[in-house]
């Protein structure tokens, strides 16, 4: 298999997990294996750049937003954490983190609690809002639902700060859930599956007085804020706790790793004991100072690290082996499993990937197999007890059609997977088309989610992204579950979508290897969707950070003779096609071909805003200093070996100041 296909088959992989996770609540494989193909996708990416794509799940941190309630942009981005598994990962974490800062480095180590992740701001000691994770950009307002929870406080007492939002994990303790299990068996209701979901589940109901009636905890473990007058991590907690919050008392300050260790240790055996669902710790480096100098990655902070304890196995039957169709034609096979306890989870289904991955292990319909949880959420058939195989089991047969439309499948040279080549009349893979044009960032279409993409496709109102715009208020009214307020924010937001910025309109279309960042190049060099449409590959390939296989992945996009009549069609309902003077005029190239690092406080503008500042103007941002970095750009206490090594190096050290003044701002 080529390196392109290996990327884009984990990618393929990845990105269902998280649907079915984050979305639809099902559990198909182990966090350990999706961790170890995350990992295994980020060494490619990072050894073949050529292929990058910002969509990519390794960028991706979490999943996508409900339309239930209004959405909201993180003043501060909650970033996901990377995951470990073994005492060599943590060792490893911690070389890097000492190679990047200076001086004696603690760590404060937390439980890492298994809820729903939510941001609280405060302004002058009084709650104003609370947002859901969501994809970490932007979530959903979940404010008044959040008031009800007894543990979350609604005024301050102490030395708080004006404004700020702390962070914390909403969890369900066992004893209420279990309770909450029995009333509903009682009464004849299906139990709830597990107390994240179920608590996941709770900040999305509509009526605040149901979630009041649900024994939802909030526990608290980070501030983030400016001029917060807090220096480390540990210091921050216990203020928290001086503000009222709860923030569990096992959070420890240790000096080494192996202190590190005899925490996790300690808590792999005693973790049965605690009240709440956990599945690992928490490790991070104690100085705000040191943690501002590590800063983060895309999509985590180089500054903390989690370590997932080990997972859980159980035995049950496979009853049937089902398929599934991706946006992009993949072919998933799914066991549909005799339902078992696991972990305090009901596993009923599970991936089995792809072809090859049935016939390593002899998977057959019939047979017992074992099934295993890591960091108890997604569960993996890891092997089939063979002495308990039926005398009559016969080896299973790959289907050779399409399960949706009965096109027959086609499996290129070298690799695993699949795929129905029907693009234009598989319903699945229309589906998912649109569901990408109508995303968070790409179109953002209020008033219209996946599910109703899926109601109009099979109702035969739509039949690509372009038919959304001819919609009307009289054509959806009868769909299933769509009341006219429903209907006229759908109308109301297709037609708000008409003023995305073309980029983000690009980036919708959802040409194959094109995702944000590329996007904004193209749209940047070549101004209107006319002039992508004719390039040739060899003038793309001239584009920064273009390579061959984006080329020839945008070159047959514009040739598809359907794909010409959707953008003509995009173009007549008004449509951003073209860059807009205002854009324009935010851009330069007076930076092309420079490299900035960026290291330090800074007071005028934030780093992340001199960041952007930075690639607006046509330069890079660089992670650590090296003879290929143009600039430093130093802020108030950059460690002095960042300095030195820029003195040692011959690069120009600019202050704050002296780069606005290079940006003439």
């Amino acid at each position: 298999m080529t390196i392109e296909a290996q990327i884009q088959q984990l990618r393929d992989e990845l990105n269902d997990y998280n649907y079915k996770y984050y979305i639809l609540d099902e559990s198909d494989i182990s966090d350990f294996e999706f961790d170890m193909k995350l990992k295994s996708l980020q060494d490619l990416e990072s050894k073949h750049p050529e292929f990058n794509d910002i969509n990519s799940p390794t960028n991706r941190v979490g999943g996508t937003i409900t339309k239930n309630f209004n959405t909201v942009v993180h003043d501060y981005r909650m970033y996901s954490l990377s995951n470990s598994y073994s005492k060599d990962d943590l060792m490893a974490w911690e070389e890097r983190v000492k190679k990047l800062v200076d001086g004696d480095v603690s760590y404060t180590c937390e439980l890492k609690y298994d809820g729903a992740s939510i941001s609280l701001t405060y302004e002058h000691g009084k709650l104003t809002r609370a947002v859901t994770r969501g994809d970490g950009v932007q979530g959903d307002e979940v404010t008044a639902n959040i008031k009800t929870i007894k543990t979350v406080p609604l005024t301050l007492k102490g030395d708080y700060p004006d404004k700020f939002d702390i962070r914390g994990e909403i969890v369900l303790p066992f004893e209420g859930f279990n309770k909450m299990n029995e009333d509903r068996i009682e009464i004849g209701e299906e139990p709830y599956r597990n107390p994240r979901n179920t608590a996941s589940g709770s900040l999305k109901l509509q009526d605040s007085s149901e979630v009041a009636k649900r024994p939802l905890e909030c526990l608290l473990y980070t501030i983030i804020g400016r001029n917060l007058n807090i220096q480390s991590q540990i210091e921050g907690l216990q203020k928290a706790r001086d503000w009222g919050f709860k923030v569990p008392n096992a959070a420890k300050l240790v000096h080494s790793i192996d202190e590190v260790f005899e925490f996790i240790e300690y808590w792999d055996v005693h973790r049965r004991n605690l009240p709440y669902e956990t599945d690992g710790v928490v490790i991070k480096v104690n100085s705000f100072q040191h943690q501002e100098e590590l800063g983060f990655t895309s999509k985590s902070p180089r500054w903390a690290i989690a370590y997932k304890f080990k997972a859980e196995r159980v035995s049950t039957r496979l009853n049937e082996i089902t398929y599934q169709v991706g946006r992009t034609g993949a072919i998933t096979p799914v066991a549909n499993l005799e339902p078992v306890e696991l972990a305090g989870t009901t596993v009923k289904r599970a991936s089995l990937h792809n072809a090859d991955q049935i016939a390593k292990l002899d998977i057959r319909e019939g047979d017992e197999v074992f099934v295993e949880k890591g960091g108890e959420i997604i569960p993996k058939i890891i092997a089939v007890d063979l002495t308990q195989r039926p005398a009559d089991s016969k080896p299973t047969e790959y289907i050779t059609h399409c399960p949706e439309c009965n096109t027959e499948l086609v499996r290129q040279e070298g690799e695993a997977q699949h795929y129905c080549p029907n693009y234009n009349g598989c319903k699945p893979q229309i589906i998912g088309r649109i569901q990408h044009f109508i995303s968070r960032k790409a179109m953002d279409i209020d008033g219209l989610g996946g599910e109703t993409v899926a109601l109009l496709v099979h109702a035969g109102l739509i039949h690509n992204y372009s038919d959304l715009f001819e919609l009307t208020k009289e054509n959806v009214l009868p769909l299933e579950r769509m009341a006219e307020k429903s209907a006229d924010n759908l109308i109301k937001g297709v037609e708000n979508a008409k003023q995305v910025p073309f980029e983000r309109v690009l980036y919708a279309l959802g040409i194959r290897y094109v995702g944000e960042t590329v996007a904004k190049k193209l749209v940047k060099h070549f101004k209107f969707i006319d002039a992508i449409a004719e390039a040739t590959e060899e003038t793309l390939v001239d584009v920064d950070e273009i390579g061959v296989k984006i080329a020839k992945s945008v070159v047959e996009f514009f040739q598809s003779e359907q794909n010409k009549i959707i953008i003509n069609r995009l173009k007549g309902f008004g449509v951003s096609l073209e860059i807009s003077e205002d854009a324009l005029a935010n851009q330069s190239d007076s930076l092309a071909g420079k490299i900035f690092v960026v290291s330090g406080v800074f007071t005028t503008v934030s780093r992340d805003e001199l960041k952007k500042m930075i690639e607006d103007n046509g330069g890079k941002v660089g992670s650590s200093i090296s003879s290929k970095t143009s600039f430093v750009v130093a802020g108030d206490k950059m460690g002095p070996s960042k300095r030195t090594k820029a003195e040692q190096l011959g690069i120009e050290i600019l202050s704050e100041s002296d780069f606005l003044s290079l940006l003439n701002v």
